[in-house]
Order: structure tokens, then sequence, then C-alpha cells
């Protein structure tokens, strides 16, 4: 899985900061925002900063609880300032989001980008890092009680286990054409019409880098018509509408057919890593 860096995000350099060793890392820890998902990483840093009066951003990692984007927080060796008392032994990941009662507020995106940081963590440690949430270290709600929930039943994951970090197949013939870059801001992804700004349908016709966001998912499906999928109305993808750059169904099963074939995170969603397969993973 690709991790958004700091420098992606535009984050401000941090004032101080102190290192823990892997050894004293004893806990996994979940966090949530409380706010919007659409909150950046930029606007919880400012407010970490001006109001709470921190160093830098408090949290290790985030993840958007919708797109289950992940982004570098002070990351992984880095003192945090997620839970008073026990930033030394804790890695504290905040999922952006908010508790809503009645309804599922973390995508299964977010919970595998959550599953597999802690997989990372318990491999980097060498042990099994405990799982708690923030209210078990602290007089707090946070984070929420579905996040709570899953945290204590092992982070379960339905339909499956955490994929793997994102692999290229290992041979091939070159990809076809001249590779495009990801035309769409960092965090950005290509989606349906009812996620959060950053999710790209084509309904809107937004335009980013002189081209509209249909121009652009036309591209991505022209380019795996060029790898030799069927792609175009009455064939095998994108049968119905065609190659109509909004997205939809359509676009949706081409985008998890394509990301199950290139064994990347299967989530539907047309975002940097699977833009960069069309354009750069060799074809097999």
């Amino acid at each position: 899985m690709h991790i958004i860096s700091r420098a992606e995000w535009g984050a401000r350099p941090p004032e101080s900061r102190s290192t823990v060793p892997w050894s004293k890392r004893t806990v996994f820890m979940g966090h949530y925002s409380a706010a919007s998902a659409t909150q950046t990483p930029r606007q919880i840093q400012d407010y970490h900063l001006r109001v709470k009066g921190w160093s830098d951003i408090g949290y290790n990692f985030l993840i958007n609880s919708i797109s289950g984007v992940i982004y570098e927080g002070r990351g992984w060796t880095t003192l945090g300032a997620h839970c008073s008392g026990h930033n030394t032994e804790a890695i504290g990941v905040c999922i952006i989001g908010k508790d809503q009662p009645g309804r599922q507020d973390v995508s299964d995106a977010a919970r595998r980008a959550f599953k597999w940081l802690y997989e990372q963590a318990n491999d980097r440690t060498g042990k099994r890092l405990q799982l708690l949430g923030h209210r078990d270290r602290g007089n707090t709600s946070c984070p929420g009680d579905e996040i709570y929930a899953w945290l204590h039943a092992g982070l379960p994951i339905v339909g499956g286990t955490t994929p793997a970090p994102a692999k290229p197949p290992a041979a091939g013939k070159p990809a076809p054409g001249t590779p495009i870059a990801f035309p769409l801001p960092a965090g950005w992804y290509f989606g349906p019409a009812s996620g959060p700004d950053y999710s790209v349908s084509g309904k809107y016709e937004r335009y980013f880098k002189g081209r509209t966001d249909r121009t652009w998912m036309r591209e991505w499906a022209t380019q795996l018509d060029r790898r030799r999928w069927s792609i175009g109305k009455g064939k095998t993808w994108l049968g119905g509408a065609g190659n109509d750059g909004i997205y939809g169904p359509e676009y949706r099963a081409l985008a998890e057919a394509f990301q199950r074939d290139q064994r990347l995170r299967v989530d539907g969603l047309i975002g940097v890593a699977t833009w960069d397969a069309a354009f750069k993973n060799p074809v097999t």
C-alpha cells in the first residue's frame, strides 16, 4: 500500500522532534478525528500547532475513513502527541472521520489500511503489539464505539484477509504508450459522486491539469484497452455506457478487476497506484 508522505500532503516542518527505539513500542492505538472525513492532514496539523500548541501533528499516521488513503504523520519512530503519558510505547493512528450511531462510518478500505499498518508495525518490531483505543488509556470517547469495538474484536475484515503491499508483476511486456502522471492532487481519486470532494466522478466536469475529469478517466480506460482489455460498448468492460468518463458501477467493476490482476488493493477507486499500474506495469 502507498503512504502519502508529509511532503506530498504539504506538511509544515516540525518545531521539534524526538525519536523512539522500536524496542519501546508495545502498543498500536486507534483514534478518530471526531470531525468530517473531508478534513485534510494539513488542517489537523494546523489545529495541533495553533490550538494545542504541539510541535507537530500529533499522530504517527492518519487514514481517511472513506477512501482508506494513508497519510504519514510523525512516522514510525517519532514520539507522538496522541495520548498523554503513553506516546513512547504507542504508535497512534487516527482515522479521519466521526462515529455516527446506526451506520458504518469506517469503510472496508479504511479498515484494510489500518490493519495493513498494524501488520507492518508488528513486522518492524518483531512482536505482536497490543491493540488499544485511545479511551483505554485516557478519559475520552475516542475512537468512537464503532472503531473501538472493531479494535477489540481483533480487526476482522469481511470477505478476506488484508492484501499485501502492491507489487507489480515480475515479468511481461513493457506497458504500451507513454506514461502519464496521475492528474489529481495527492490523496484524491476517481470514484463515486456520492463521495467527498476529492472523489472525482466526472459528473461535474471539473478541470485538472488543463483537461476535464471525464477526459482523464477515459484516458485511463483507453490505456487498459491498449493493454488488450476488452473495453467499450458491447464489450466485456464498460459494455453499457461505453468509455464515457463518468464513474459508475461499470468503471468500478473494471477498476476492481484490474486491481486484482495487478495485485493491488481492491477497492474500485482509481487512485495513484491503480493509475500508475496501467501506464507503468508490464503486461502479462
